[in-house]
């Protein structure tokens, strides 16, 4: 698609903590940017419990003021990916073991969780105010997780349904009516960063050069689930940006070792092996026989950027051209 065309789309992530933006989608952050689109991510906490998971950056000071410390890498990040950023200003639930253990069981019991953290918060007071955010902004695509968080940490499932009922509310007039003008995104896509289908074709590819392969155990042990790789409806081709989307990822240096797992694979195999990031279609309140097809190689596929501002106002009540009406 011509870049003037580009320019008249937008695009929200919305992401648990300041590292995910860079983590998960990044490339097609990165090519949206460049092709000019308006590009914008709602961080949900401020990342304040997560570990520090690169040893050069385990030293005195950073611990003491990691929250600080966060912000500063995810302002970083957002110069270099060239978006917008808000906080939704909510407290990281931290990664809770009894709250996993139950989960693993088929529940999921909130009570373990911290006071106060983002898993703990009222759902229409966290949606209330990522809806002051979408009737700002006016995304016309939104992309999160899917219903297990991407990885179940509390937050990402928490973020999965936050952003699922801002989706839906966002356009309603009824639902928090002094929280800005309604207006309904027109396509709500769930990212499948890590899925079967592309570890495996990056792993084999590494094996062909004769190298060795960082996915070995990890692919041995992984409980591969047909159903939900099918579900992918859309790859985008972003390989000539995945050297931004490295940048960003280091610019959050409390969380990316440059010498650990992120970077073993050497990127002009990855581009060779893979060079997409993966979506699920959700929600379309536009026709996208691509995506029914389990072809569709652009998030903006069936918009009209003449009129998708006027769409993304008359939505609002409109029957759904493709997917599920979603719930959180």
């Amino acid at each position: 698609m011509p870049d003037e065309l580009q320019q008249a789309y937008r695009l929200m992530h919305v992401h648990a903590h300041p590292d995910d933006e860079s983590s998960k989608g990044a490339g097609i952050t990165a090519k949206y940017v460049a092709e000019g689109v308006d590009v914008h991510v709602a961080t949900c906490t401020g990342g304040e419990r997560g570990d520090i998971l690169n040893p050069k950056m385990d030293r005195p000071g950073i611990l003491e003021n990691i929250h600080e410390i966060r912000r500063e890498e995810m302002h970083r990040a957002r110069d270099i990916l060239g978006i917008k950023q808000d906080w939704l200003g909510f407290v990281d639930s931290g990664w809770v073991e009894e709250f996993m253990k139950v989960q693993e069981m088929g529940a999921k019991d909130w009570s373990l969780l911290p006071e106060g953290c983002f898993g703990r918060m009222p759902l229409e007071v966290t949606t209330r105010r990522l809806v002051e955010i979408i009737r700002a902004f006016r995304p016309h695509v939104v992309t999160t997780y899917d219903e297990n968080g991407g990885y179940p940490h509390p937050d990402h499932i928490m973020c999965h349904r936050v952003s699922v009922e801002a989706f839906r509310a966002a356009g309603d007039p009824d639902r928090f009516p002094d929280a800005g003008e309604p207006w309904q995104p027109l396509k709500l896509y769930y990212s499948h960063t890590f899925n079967y289908p592309r570890m495996i074709a990056i792993h084999e590819t590494i094996k062909r050069h004769g190298l060795e392969s960082p996915y070995e155990e990890r692919l041995k042990e992984w409980k591969r689930d047909p159903s939900w790789d099918a579900r992918v409806t859309t790859r985008v081709e972003c390989a000539d940006y995945f050297c931004v989307r490295d940048q960003a990822l280091l610019a959050h240096a409390t969380q990316i070792d440059p010498d650990g797992s992120w970077f073993a694979v050497p990127r002009e195999i990855e581009k060779e092996a893979w060079p997409t990031e993966d979506f699920e279609l959700v929600t379309s309140y536009v026709p996208v026989p691509e995506a029914e097809k389990h072809e569709e190689s652009d998030l903006f596929a069936g918009l009209d950027p003449a009129t998708a501002d006027d769409e993304g106002k008359a939505a609002v009540g409109r029957e759904i051209s493709f997917g599920k009406v979603v719930t959180a």
